[in-house]
């Protein structure tokens, strides 16, 4: 079942408001409390409409600051100095605390206020990607040819396809009432499925602005008139330059007169005009210049019995004020009970509510990005914060990280190394550690107990009690026994150490878990639309079939850990029986031994990586597998093999790699490359977390 809905126009104009008042009625009824976010808003004030209007009418109980993820200004300079996965982060952060409140988010794109349509239109692809919705995709369609409208909707379709979105629905908004049938017909030619398109027909009551939406655009005094006043519709607006009886031959129902401060005899004429038998009703008089009426006119409004008609001042000239007044765009206001009917009766009447909705509920998104992976890898880190230990205290990146996770909050910290040498480093790099943790090796009281103990678990080996010493003094040793120990619950080295000196400690100090032979290890491999598992990528050269097989199960327990169902591929450069040679030998050994060790995974070996990741392929290669085409774990035969994959598929896709995490040790010891990045360090210490929440 879906938990939300993104609703996103592929331009301006399109009416979505209709189409976001209509969805939350709808669903309303079926669900008891909906959110409503939008990931970016014109500014903080005045207040966003729609947001009023939803929170108003349907969940008053929400703040109005959670509903929201930045200002159109914070996007753009975000955008700017190239920081769009931080904006994205910032817009997923916001979202993931309203939807903690909420059994449903139904999120709105942006209103294109000054940028390009097909740009605008890919960011809300990336947010909604991001946020894990379904889209509606609205499409303005007025005035606009019915083989246009079918193609625009295939290619926002398509749009969305590439940034792995799910498409929940369309809907052509805004239709002229005798082009209905046309644009059927042409979605019906164009389209593969109609059925998730809908058609609403232009609605003039909901076209036009209201006397409160100029005074919202041009930022104008109202002089006159009551609350009731600022919903008055305008159909129509007039310069009153002309002398008093010619002005009167083009005034209609609903026009607002535009006129200098200082023409009296139009704003006493118009005035006048609200109470005569037989003239039309005016919308209202804009008076421009800055002038006020003067006060004798004033009196004589004042004296007339009703409604005083609405009379607003701007310091704008008339001929300014007459261009912006055009550009006002209609909206439904929060307290504008008409439009709001009008908006409801609309939707009601050409989109069934039980169909929409069964189908909205229906249209669960799949997609995980890596930027939702990173986010719950962190908050899941947070649920229960766990003391981890960073062995390279000193250096930049650590550094950096660490700084980081202090103010995330990710977990409790350790710095090894020396204090005086971390406060230094971390003042030059400006940077404010103050929250960690720092152990020196040299002169913690734990050295004399850390020396006995290793002395203990290695004196078979030939180790003196002097060789312990000067082995429990090097960083990453003196961590993995505060690991051993139970100083802190987990640790991650290896961003100035090779992997060798980051695991050899662990396996001499941890050691392996009682119903794993071998330690080895994962990526988490989170690529555009999915986060998969690679494995052995780091420890094992050539794992013989028992430990293939070990590394399989370890692999599957390690994706279950983080979210992922085990679907277990076992690659080789073969698929099934096709394929003959030592190598493709030991994978298909491999693949017995652990279907006999866990029969509750679905392994599936030899196979090579094209059958297992690609539905198409699988279908030609391997019909009658569950796993063919849909796996999520990968276990290659060698290091070899391994390692230039996952560096392959990193720098060729732009994946994020994840890892090396390390699998099999009775406590949670991680590995980082060399050449890591702060994110790197900052995924592999939530891992690392997460890994010790389950130990």
């Amino acid at each position: 079942m879906a938990n939300n809905l993104y609703i996103a126009a592929t331009g301006p104009e399109s009416g979505k408001s209709t189409l976001v008042l209509g969805v939350m009625e709808t669903l309303s009824r079926r669900i008891h409390n909906i959110g409503f976010f939008r990931p970016v808003i014109k500014a903080v004030k005045p207040l966003d409409n729609d947001i009023q209007l939803v929170l108003n009418r349907y969940n008053p109980g929400l703040s109005y600051d959670d509903t929201y993820g930045c200002t159109y200004a914070e996007a753009r300079e975000m955008i700017a100095t190239g920081q769009i996965k931080e904006l994205l982060n910032t817009i997923l952060s916001k979202y993931k605390k309203l939807e903690r409140q909420c059994d449903f988010v139904l999120c709105e794109g942006t209103d294109y206020t000054g940028v390009s349509s097909a740009l605008e239109f890919d960011f809300n692809a990336q947010v909604a990607s991001n946020l894990g919705c379904p889209v509606m995709i609205v499409i303005n369609g007025n005035g606009k040819d019915p083989d246009d409208i079918a193609d625009a909707v295939r290619v926002a379709g398509k749009a969305l396809d590439v940034r792995h979105c799910t498409v929940a629905a369309a809907c052509i908004n805004r239709i002229e009432p005798d082009q209905m049938k046309a644009v059927g017909d042409a979605l019906a030619i164009n389209q593969t499925d109609t059925s998730q398109v809908y058609l609403l027909p232009v609605d003039a009551s909901l076209e036009n602005p209201t006397v409160g939406d100029i005074i919202t655009a041009l930022g104008a005094r109202l002089l006159s008139g009551g609350p009731e006043a600022l919903n008055r519709e305008v159909l129509d607006c007039k310069v009153a330059a002309m002398q008093l009886p010619h002005f009167l031959d083009h005034i209609s129902d609903g026009t607002l007169v535009i006129t200098p401060g200082d023409r009296a005899d139009i704003q006493l004429c118009s005035t006048v005009m609200a109470f005569a038998q037989g003239c039309p009703s005016l919308a209202g008089i804009l008076l421009t210049g800055g002038i006020e009426a003067a006060p004798q006119i004033v009196k004589v409004v004042k004296g007339l019995p009703g409604p005083s008609l609405p009379v607003m001042l701007v310091n704008d000239d008339t001929y300014v004020a007459a261009i912006k007044v055009h550009e006002v765009p209609p909206t439904i206001a929060h307290d504008n009970e008409r439009k709001i009917a009008r908006a409801l009766g609309l939707f009601e009447s050409y989109i069934d509510g039980k169909t929409f909705a069964d189908q909205i509920v229906e249209s669960k998104s799949e997609t995980m990005t890596p930027i939702m992976f990173q986010y719950r890898l962190i908050e899941r880190a947070k649920t229960l914060p766990k003391h981890i230990l960073l062995a390279e205290g000193a250096e930049d990146r650590i550094l950096r990280a660490a700084e980081i996770l202090i103010r995330r909050q990710v977990c409790d910290l350790t710095l090894l190394g020396d204090e005086a040498e971390i406060n230094r480093k971390a003042a030059v790099l400006g940077l404010d550690v103050s929250g960690a943790h720092i152990v020196d090796p040299i002169n913690s009281e734990w050295l004399e107990d850390f020396t006995q103990t290793f002395f203990e678990l290695r004196k078979k080996k030939g180790v003196t009690i002097e060789m312990a010493r000067d082995a429990v003094l090097d960083p990453s040793c003196f961590g993995t026994m505060m690991v051993h120990k139970g100083h802190v619950d987990g640790m991650v080295s290896g961003a100035v150490h090779s992997t060798a000196n980051t695991i050899r400690p662990s396996l001499q100090i941890i050691k392996t878990k009682p119903d794993c032979s071998i330690v080895s290890s994962v990526f988490l491999m989170c690529l555009a639309d999915r986060v998969l598992v690679y494995g052995d990528c780091a420890v094992n050269p050539d794992p013989n079939a028992a430990e293939l097989a070990d590394i399989a199960v370890s692999s599957a327990d390690t994706a279950r850990h983080f979210g992922i169902e085990p679907l277990v591929a076992m690659c080789s450069y073969s698929s099934g029986t096709s394929g003959k040679g030592e190598n493709v030998d030991k994978v298909r050994e491999a693949t017995e031994i652990a279907r006999k060790a866990r029969p509750d995974l679905k392994i599936e070996g030899p196979i090579q990586y094209d059958a297992a990741v690609d539905a198409g392929v699988a279908k030609t290669k391997m019909p009658n597998s569950d796993v063919a085409g849909r796996a999520t774990v990968f276990i290659f035969p060698d290091l070899d093999t391994g390692n230039n994959l996952y560096k392959a598929v990193q720098r060729s896709s732009g994946a994020v790699a994840i890892g090396p995490v390390l699998q099999g040790l009775k406590k949670p010891v991680n590995d980082l490359s060399r050449g890591c990045l702060v994110t790197d360090i900052v995924n592999t210490v939530a891992v690392t977390a997460i890994m010790a929440q389950t130990d």
